[in-house]
Protein backbone atom coordinates (compact mmCIF):
# COMPACT_ATOMS: atom_id res chain seq x y z
CA UNK A 1 0.00 0.00 0.00
CA UNK A 2 1.34 3.39 -0.92
CA UNK A 3 1.52 6.36 1.38
CA UNK A 4 -0.26 9.54 0.29
CA UNK A 5 0.41 12.88 1.98
CA UNK A 6 -1.26 16.12 0.95
CA UNK A 7 -3.16 19.20 1.96
CA UNK A 8 -6.63 18.57 3.31
CA UNK A 9 -9.69 20.54 4.36
CA UNK A 10 -11.00 17.61 6.43
CA UNK A 11 -10.44 19.08 9.89
CA UNK A 12 -12.72 16.51 11.53
CA UNK A 13 -10.41 13.72 10.41
CA UNK A 14 -7.31 15.63 11.59
CA UNK A 15 -9.00 16.32 14.94
CA UNK A 16 -9.84 12.62 15.33
CA UNK A 17 -6.21 11.63 14.74
CA UNK A 18 -4.91 14.30 17.09
CA UNK A 19 -7.41 13.23 19.76
CA UNK A 20 -6.17 9.62 19.59
CA UNK A 21 -2.48 10.55 19.72
CA UNK A 22 -2.32 13.65 21.89
CA UNK A 23 -5.36 13.52 24.17
CA UNK A 24 -5.85 9.77 24.62
CA UNK A 25 -2.30 8.40 24.23
CA UNK A 26 -0.16 11.28 25.52
CA UNK A 27 -2.72 12.62 28.02
CA UNK A 28 -2.56 16.20 26.69
CA UNK A 29 -5.47 18.16 28.17
CA UNK A 30 -8.14 18.79 25.54
CA UNK A 31 -8.15 22.51 26.32
CA UNK A 32 -4.46 22.66 25.31
CA UNK A 33 -4.80 20.50 22.19
CA UNK A 34 -7.81 22.40 20.86
CA UNK A 35 -6.30 25.89 20.75
CA UNK A 36 -8.62 27.62 18.27
CA UNK A 37 -5.90 28.14 15.65
CA UNK A 38 -6.91 25.42 13.20
CA UNK A 39 -9.00 27.83 11.13
CA UNK A 40 -5.86 29.89 10.42
CA UNK A 41 -3.75 26.87 9.46
CA UNK A 42 -2.96 24.67 6.49
CA UNK A 43 -3.45 20.98 7.25
CA UNK A 44 -1.70 17.90 5.93
CA UNK A 45 -3.14 14.40 6.04
CA UNK A 46 -1.27 11.12 5.59
CA UNK A 47 -3.20 8.12 4.28
CA UNK A 48 -2.17 4.55 3.65
CA UNK A 49 -4.55 2.28 1.78
CA UNK A 50 -7.22 4.95 2.14
CA UNK A 51 -6.92 5.00 5.95
CA UNK A 52 -6.00 8.28 7.65
CA UNK A 53 -2.89 7.55 9.75
CA UNK A 54 -1.26 10.91 10.48
CA UNK A 55 -1.51 14.65 10.15
CA UNK A 56 0.21 17.97 10.72
CA UNK A 57 -0.67 21.64 10.58
CA UNK A 58 1.17 24.72 9.38
CA UNK A 59 0.73 28.25 10.67
CA UNK A 60 2.22 31.17 8.73
CA UNK A 61 3.68 34.31 10.33
CA UNK A 62 5.67 36.58 8.03
CA UNK A 63 8.80 34.79 6.84
CA UNK A 64 8.26 31.91 9.29
CA UNK A 65 6.21 28.75 8.91
CA UNK A 66 5.38 26.91 12.13
CA UNK A 67 4.87 23.17 11.74
CA UNK A 68 2.87 21.65 14.57
CA UNK A 69 0.43 19.03 15.72
CA UNK A 70 2.47 16.37 13.89
CA UNK A 71 1.07 12.97 14.78
CA UNK A 72 1.14 9.42 13.47
CA UNK A 73 -0.99 6.56 14.76
CA UNK A 74 1.02 4.15 16.89
CA UNK A 75 0.67 1.19 14.49
CA UNK A 76 2.32 3.21 11.69
CA UNK A 77 5.27 4.76 13.53
CA UNK A 78 8.73 3.89 12.32
CA UNK A 79 7.48 3.44 8.74
CA UNK A 80 8.45 6.85 7.32
CA UNK A 81 5.08 8.54 7.82
CA UNK A 82 6.49 11.27 10.04
CA UNK A 83 9.29 11.94 7.56
CA UNK A 84 6.76 12.18 4.72
CA UNK A 85 4.60 14.61 6.72
CA UNK A 86 7.55 16.88 7.52
CA UNK A 87 8.87 16.77 3.95
CA UNK A 88 5.40 17.66 2.65
CA UNK A 89 5.13 20.51 5.18
CA UNK A 90 8.52 21.85 4.10
CA UNK A 91 7.41 21.79 0.47
CA UNK A 92 4.21 23.65 1.31
CA UNK A 93 6.31 26.27 3.11
CA UNK A 94 8.70 26.59 0.16
CA UNK A 95 5.66 27.31 -2.03
CA UNK A 96 4.56 30.21 0.21
CA UNK A 97 5.85 33.61 -0.96
CA UNK A 98 8.36 35.13 1.45
CA UNK A 99 8.62 32.16 3.83
CA UNK A 100 12.31 31.48 4.50
CA UNK A 101 12.32 29.40 7.70
CA UNK A 102 10.45 26.52 9.28
CA UNK A 103 10.03 26.25 13.04
CA UNK A 104 8.56 23.57 15.28
CA UNK A 105 8.36 22.63 18.93
CA UNK A 106 9.79 19.14 19.25
CA UNK A 107 9.15 16.77 22.10
CA UNK A 108 12.66 16.19 23.43
CA UNK A 109 12.61 12.47 22.60
CA UNK A 110 12.07 13.43 18.92
CA UNK A 111 14.90 15.98 18.59
CA UNK A 112 17.16 13.47 16.79
CA UNK A 113 14.36 12.70 14.32
CA UNK A 114 14.03 16.38 13.39
CA UNK A 115 17.79 16.92 13.28
CA UNK A 116 18.00 14.26 10.56
CA UNK A 117 15.52 16.40 8.59
CA UNK A 118 17.74 19.49 8.82
CA UNK A 119 16.32 21.19 11.92
CA UNK A 120 18.54 22.54 14.70
CA UNK A 121 17.51 22.96 18.33
CA UNK A 122 17.37 26.53 19.61
CA UNK A 123 16.66 27.96 23.04
CA UNK A 124 16.08 26.15 26.31
CA UNK A 125 13.90 23.16 27.06
CA UNK A 126 10.34 24.01 28.14
CA UNK A 127 7.15 22.23 29.10
CA UNK A 128 4.20 22.22 26.72
CA UNK A 129 1.14 20.35 27.99
CA UNK A 130 3.41 18.85 30.65
CA UNK A 131 5.76 17.36 28.01
CA UNK A 132 9.39 18.50 27.61
CA UNK A 133 10.01 20.32 24.30
CA UNK A 134 12.63 22.37 22.51
CA UNK A 135 12.10 24.75 19.63
CA UNK A 136 13.78 23.80 16.39
CA UNK A 137 14.48 25.87 13.28
CA UNK A 138 15.41 25.13 9.69
CA UNK A 139 16.18 27.41 6.75
CA UNK A 140 14.21 26.72 3.59
CA UNK A 141 16.57 26.49 0.61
Amino acid sequence: MSLEVGLTEDLALCHALRRRVFIEEQQVPEVEEVDGRDGDALHLLAKKGGEAIGCARILLAGDLGKIGRVCVLDAYRGQGVGVALIEAALQVLRDQPGVTQAKLGAQTHAIGFYEKLGFRAIGPEYLDAGIAHRDMLRDLP
